[in-house]
């Protein structure tokens, strides 16, 4: 039942697993895995039988002692038209077959979860979906991060796991590279990271230094490009550094282009905060300011999101408001994705913005050029 991830195939494992394949099969540093496919979720009625229990634990001593990841990899997922960022759950740190086999649940169960289903409504979905399920070996990210590929390539990374920059947790250090020079970079703040399961702050002089060397960068957009190729068009490529080895750990087509690099030195004038552009598109609307999934009750149509970060299960609210504004995060996570996949625009890394924004004031947010004032009322 389980299949290779050198073998994976859209039709049996999903567009994620497929594309992974693909890359390892051309001898791109993919971590090894196998995938529990389409197959097993239609025949499971949410539960794993005594046989495929069993073929997972003989498969899981191939990948090593280590600690896995375990993640979704959907039929609607990853494709030309809609990513489905963070839409699905993904299990990290995960070990042996008893917590392979709750992960491979928690996987299949999240394809019905509020956000996901919404998401697939709001792109006008009406398939019937399926999903297949990706174990890996885990690796133990120094720096991790994400690179958009195209005429530039556009890059974030911060240190540890991932998860600090797709899911939007975390100001990441961003570069563009044309060629092969790096003619933009930013400083992120980077203020915590994620190891396996467990986030920690990051010291205070790694928070003030680059976590990429710009010969780490170039070569990193080179892998990009190349990756594109092997692929067919332009790339969201998630990659993690261990030691002196690169690893892809997911590769997908970009369905909407990231807005344009900020100009130096730009000013919003005035009383206006600035942040990141990270969806183009102007809108208004008053101020709800968000702290957490209490807070939600409080969100009507129209309203501006304005929040520390998005996670995951806040995108139900991107089908009611007007536009998203956070205080951290990096234009190519996941929030920011799926943003620009529903024309919302969004302004991120905006210093204070919680404080900053009185909650009900009216506010217009450009998400073209990062810029984020207070209307007269």
């Amino acid at each position: 039942m389980l299949i290779d991830l050198a073998d994976a195939e859209t039709a049996t494992s999903g567009g994620k697993a497929a594309a992974l394949a693909r890359l390892l099969r051309a001898g791109l540093p993919v971590p090894p895995g196998f995938v529990v496919p389409i197959a097993a979720y239609e025949r499971a009625d949410g539960g794993l039988s005594a046989a495929l229990l069993d073929e997972i634990a003989q498969a899981l001593p191939r990948l090593g002692d280590g600690h896995l990841a375990v993640r979704s990899s959907a039929t609607g997922e990853d494709t030309a038209h809609a990513t489905a960022a963070g839409q699905h759950d993904t299990f990290l740190g995960v070990r042996g077959p008893d917590q392979v086999a709750e992960a491979v649940r928690g996987c299949w169960a999240s394809l019905w979860s509020e956000r996901a289903v919404a998401y697939r409504r709001r792109q006008g979905d009406t398939r019937s979906p399926a999903i297949a399920v990706l174990v890996q070996r885990l690796v133990d990210a120094e720096v991790a991060g994400v690179m958009f590929t195209g005429g530039e390539v556009r890059l974030e990374a911060s240190w540890g796991l991932g998860e600090s920059v797709v899911g939007g947790r975390v100001t990441p250090d961003s570069w563009t590279v044309s060629g092969d020079a790096v003619i933009r970079r930013s400083l992120g703040t980077k203020r915590t990271r994620i190891d396996r399961t467990v986030t920690r702050e990051v010291e205070q002089a790694d928070r003030e230094r680059f976590c990429l060397t710009d010969d780490e960068v170039v070569r990193l957009a080179r892998l990009g490009r190349r990756i594109a190729g092997l692929l067919g068009g332009p790339q969201d490529v998630e990659w993690a550094i261990a030691g002196a080895q690169v690893w892809i750990l997911q590769s997908r087509p970009v369905t909407s282009a990231v807005p344009a690099a900020p100009a130096p030195g730009r000013d919003g004038g005035g009383s206006a905060l600035t942040g990141t552009p990270g969806s183009p598109g102007l809108a208004t609307g008053p101020a709800r300011v968000v702290r957490g999934p209490a807070d939600f009750v409080r969100v009507r149509s129209g309203d501006v999101l304005v929040c520390r970060t998005t996670d995951p299960a806040w995108t139900p609210l991107f089908g009611v408001v007007s536009a998203v504004v956070t205080e951290v995060g990096g234009l190519l996570s996941h929030a920011a994705i799926v943003a620009r996949e529903q024309g919302l625009p969004a302004v991120l890394a905006v210093p204070d913005a919680t404080t900053a924004l009185p909650d009900g004031a009216p506010v217009e947010v450009d998400g073209s050029t990062g810029r984020v004032a207070v209307l007269d009322s």
